[in-house]
């Protein structure tokens, strides 16, 4: 699922000027970055992507208008059919729980806040551009804890059939729900990387999920993953 990307491009969706400019000048400053647009509203993100077909998308949660996380949605909707659909990183001043479970499950692949230090959020990019998930280890603390609190699953949005995993594919699905790395899950189940990613793959596929963060939302969603059965291991 990770993508060799020599020149990362990325678009930078806030409706505040000063901020869109600032993480403008910070890429354009930075090797091995390009700003291939900027949008102010989630409106004009979903159509900027589809212009520009971006590598990263920065993307605001709270704008007027259409907000982040349904320009998310719209975006890794349009998106499905590319050969290299963008990674979309979210950056907010929002720490609260509502947040961080509707930009997993939109597919969000990161979650930032926006006094991350220029360097962390270079690191970043560059990580869910390489196909990884990145999460602050507080937001995800904070999700796992409110899965806990709630004393079980939340019902998916819509009906999902596991019963069409093999017992293979719903394994690694489990693990994926955990937080373990494809290193870990291979070394678990003594096979390689290769065959983890293609496992997954096809359990994406066959539950219609765009990332991997709508699969650990779903590993928790239908209960297949328990709150505490597994450490959060996402950096």
């Amino acid at each position: 699922m990770g993508r060799d990307i020599e020149t990362i491009r990325v678009l930078v969706v806030d409706d505040q000027v000063l901020i869109r400019a600032g993480l403008a000048a910070l890429l354009c400053a930075a090797p091995g970055y390009e700003v291939v647009g900027q949008a102010a509203d989630g409106d004009e993100a979903v159509h900027l992507v589809s212009a520009h077909r971006p590598d990263v998308v920065l993307m605001d949660i709270r704008m007027p208008g259409t907000g982040g996380i349904d320009a998310t949605r719209r975006i890794l909707a349009e998106a499905k059919s590319w050969d290299s659909p963008p990674r979309i990183l979210v950056l907010t001043t929002f720490d609260l729980d509502e947040y961080v479970y509707d930009a997993l499950q939109a597919g969000a692949h990161g979650f930032l806040f926006k006094d991350t230090p220029p360097e962390r959020l270079l690191a970043a990019i560059a990580t869910v551009a390489a196909g990884d998930m990145l999460f602050a280890p507080t937001v995800t603390r904070r999700l796992i804890e409110a899965y806990a609190q709630r004393g079980g699953p939340t019902p998916p949005e819509r009906p999902v059939d596991l019963d069409g995993l093999t017992a293979r594919e719903l394994e690694v699905l489990r693990q994926v729900g955990t937080g373990a790395a494809n290193a870990e899950i291979a070394a678990s189940l003594v096979i390689t990387e290769a065959t983890v990613k293609t496992h997954l793959n096809r359990a994406m596929a066959k539950l219609n999920l765009t990332s991997r963060a709508q699969a650990v939302v779903l590993a928790y969603e239908t209960g297949l993953v328990v709150p505490g059965s597994g450490p959060p291991r996402w950096s």
